[in-house]
């Protein structure tokens, strides 16, 4: 059984009631079920957090190595300025899929530059909470066929 660390960044505990115009209606609760029998369909298992604390997905990825084979991640405003989850997703050395809502390029010019997308094996982005499955997706896909993680 594969075994996915699932992670969401800063704000998203608000999905369903912030900017549902950009971000949509769907709670971050009803993602992760979605998530879930998605996982269960691919015998695959998940562990899931949301954090709204830096150090807290550093901490998470870093664990990662030897428990989980692979990450599927949101970093949310992460993405444009975290350093540090950037390199704890290039130390720990797993495949992992970054995720977002919107299409982060179509947006202000501020949210168009992923500090993640170098060190992730790929990107989704713009799909609503489709984005989600299409990543938990790629992922598996990934884990099962054992491709390069980069």
């Amino acid at each position: 059984m594969k075994k996915i660390l699932v992670i969401h960044g800063p704000n998203l505990q608000l999905l369903g009631h912030r900017n549902p115009s950009v971000y949509g209606r769907m709670s971050l609760s009803a993602i992760n079920e979605r998530l879930k029998v998605q996982a269960r369909r691919f015998k695959a298992a998940l562990t899931v957090i949301q954090s709204n604390h830096e150090g807290e997905i550093v901490e998470a990825i870093g664990k990662a190595r030897g428990r989980c084979d692979g990450i599927l991640i949101n970093p949310a405003a992460y993405t444009h300025t975290s350093v540090a989850i950037r390199d704890a997703l290039e130390a720990v050395g797993l495949p992992a899929v970054e995720v977002h809502l919107s299409n982060i390029y179509a947006r202000e010019s501020f949210r168009r530059k992923s500090l993640m997308s170098p060190v992730v094996t790929g990107q989704i982005t713009g799909f609503g909470p489709e984005s989600y499955t299409l990543g938990l997706n790629a992922l598996i896909g990934l884990l099962t066929s054992r491709r390069p993680k980069r």
